[in-house]
């Protein structure tokens, strides 16, 4: 670059400015991760100093606000493997398959803009419009970041002016979810942003982050989960609740960090920092070490009582936050590292089984443990419930085993998510229940044994008060595949955790089997789930293809945002949206990590 000789006093000053302001941005540095090109928008602008939320007097103010951490961003192993080789034949179908997948993303596009535009969802058979998430466009905002990786400039263009005008200060709702506001909003707006480095979009998740951060607006600085969001708008008093689940306390780690990395204010990390450790401080005072109880009281901050321990769902993002965190903070925060090992160990050792099939695959089911002192000591008890939820969990140990270079996770991660490419395998359409039961291996063998296999469908059918002395007349009447010994939720609802976890696993170890069953999945997910509009959650995946699974007429906003996303990024090329560079937050919104 070539020296500008000044030529005037206020040439001097300006230049002695911007110096300083180099100088200051040079030295903060290591709290933020890398934006696109140009260094990030003024975002305080008088539109904001008078924006509803910001104006909106505290109860409570912290004493302190913690620092965002400052100290060098660590060199993390990678993720991804090489990039693998590729035949013309093999580039061509999968660009095929990539381009499929786009299609039913646009025709769901097409449809939420004709028949629910900045509606939350779009009722897919009746193409009607919902509002469960406060009427703030939850679809829009869900699919921002879609349609930027799938090169839908055009209508990323129109969704990002339509998204500006979003009112963060009107809903019908008396009470908003904050984790699925965090999750949605804020992470859509901050992983939009993150690509495209769009201001406008960053000025709206400093509006979504100013409404969230009211609701710690308590006397102990706990947020509450489920927001009377009317009285705070009214400047009543409000107090964390008691009883609360520890997923929605647990998971807003990523979206209110990330908010601080890129402002520069570290009001949102400290809020869920506070949080952090507490739950680390009493993380092995439970009755199953390692983990938490479903459910904590915000109120009295106790994060150590209750008996039952699930990876599942209410508890999910609680975990799936802790490698993340390092990722996304560059491992400035030793103790996410900590915690997720402490969790890992334990969950390894209770939580998983091996379940009884007709073809002794060797897979991996998480399921529910119970714990109770029986006066002797606390003795875990396992649920061998399996969830569609859950099979988030393959790709979690894949992330944490090659960040922290725990080969016993990358083991049980493939194991896992074989465990989910089989079960959608089994049942008729190819497509797993919400849930199910199988029947745990004994310890010494895990071999096939039908006597077996029936014996635990009639002991399912006592535990559920259906009691029956005949196995095949049960197995016959609730269309059970052979290794299932009981499904009570038979829906599938456009979940992603299955292929989110195929395409984390395909990620790090290129094997060409998860893209195939990627394809596989895609394909039966969308014959059974398609309309003339969309794609619609159904009631029950156990109906042989020729039946009605009948339609739900329900199309939550992370079948755009997260399923649909992961299913093409299988296909996509091997660097875009690097592991190495980004990490999703629970709704696959991608943020990019802090490297060195």
């Amino acid at each position: 670059m070539p020296l500008i000789r000044p030529r005037s006093t206020a040439g001097i000053a300006l230049i002695t400015t911007l110096l300083l302001l180099y100088l200051w941005t040079s030295s903060t540095s290591s709290t933020l991760s890398t934006t696109p090109s140009s260094p990030p928008p003024v975002w305080r602008t008088p539109q904001y100093e008078s924006y509803f939320w910001t104006t909106l007097p505290t109860n409570y103010p912290p004493k302190q606000i913690r620092p965002l951490p400052t100290t060098s961003p660590l060199k993390f192993p990678r993720i991804q493997a090489a990039s693998p080789s590729e035949s013309p034949e093999a580039l061509k179908t999968r660009l095929q398959r990539q381009t499929a997948v786009k299609d039913v993303f646009s025709k769901c596009w097409a449809s939420y803009k004709r028949h629910a535009w900045k509606a939350d969802e779009l009722a897919p058979v009746s193409g009607g419009q919902k509002n469960p998430f406060g009427g703030w466009a939850a679809t829009l905002v869900d699919s921002l970041d879609t349609l930027y990786l799938m090169d839908m400039k055009p209508e990323f263009d129109e969704a990002v002016a339509a998204a500006a005008s979003i009112d963060f200060t009107k809903t019908d709702l008396d009470e908003v979810n904050v984790f699925e506001t965090t999750i949605r909003y804020l992470g859509g707006f901050l992983s939009a942003y993150d690509l495209s480095a769009d201001a406008r979009l960053l000025s709206k998740a400093v509006e979504v982050g100013e409404m969230l951060y009211h609701a710690f607006d308590t006397p102990n600085r706990m947020p509450i989960t489920r927001w009377a969001i009317h009285a705070a708008m009214a400047g009543k008093k409000q107090v964390a609740p008691a009883g609360l689940l520890v997923a929605e306390i647990g998971s807003l780690s990523m979206e209110f960090t990330r908010l601080s990395m890129l402002t520069r204010d570290p009001k949102w990390f400290d809020a869920v920092q506070r949080i952090t450790e507490g739950m680390a401080a009493q993380q092995n005072a439970t009755a199953l070490p390692g983990l938490w109880p479903l459910v904590v009281s915000a109120q009295d901050e106790i994060y150590s009582v209750g008996d039952t321990f699930t990876l599942g769902a209410m508890a999910d993002s609680v975990y799936e936050y802790l490698p993340k965190m390092s990722a996304l903070t560059g491992g400035q925060l030793p103790v996410y590292r900590e915690m997720y090992e402490a969790a890992m160990a334990t969950a390894l050792k209770h939580n998983l089984f091996r379940p009884m099939t007709p073809s002794n695959q060797d897979i991996l089911v998480a399921g529910t443990v119970k714990a109770a002192d029986n006066g002797g000591g606390v003795k875990a008890t396992l649920e061998p419930q399996g969830q569609h939820l859950v099979c988030f969990l393959g790709g979690l140990l894949t992330l944490g085993g090659k960040l922290f270079g725990r080969q016993q996770d990358l083991d049980a991660a493939r194991r896992l998510v074989d465990g989910c490419v089989w079960t959608y395998k089994a049942l008729p359409r190819g497509i797993m229940p919400e849930t199910f039961y199988m029947l745990p291996c004994p310890s010494s063998t895990c071999a096939w044994d039908e006597a077996s296999w029936k014996k635990g469908v009639l002991a399912r059918a006592k535990d559920a008060d259906k009691a029956s002395d005949d196995a095949d007349a049960i197995i016959s009447r609730d269309r059970l595949p052979k290794g299932f010994t009981s499904i009570p939720d038979r829906r599938y609802i456009l979940r992603p955790e299955a292929i989110e976890s195929v395409f984390v696993s395909y990620r790090a170890t290129a094997n060409p089997s998860l893209m195939e069953s990627a394809w596989e999945m895609f394909t039966a997910i969308n014959a059974t789930t398609s309309t003339r509009l969309a794609n619609s959650a159904v009631w029950d995946v156990t109906r042989p293809i020729g039946e009605d699974p009948g339609m739900a007429d329900s199309m939550e906003s992370f079948w755009m945002g997260e399923t649909l996303k992961y299913f093409y990024l299988v296909f996509a090329a091997w660097d875009d949206v690097s592991l190495d560079e980004w990490v999703f937050n629970t709704e696959a919104h991608p943020f990019r990590r802090l490297l060195p």
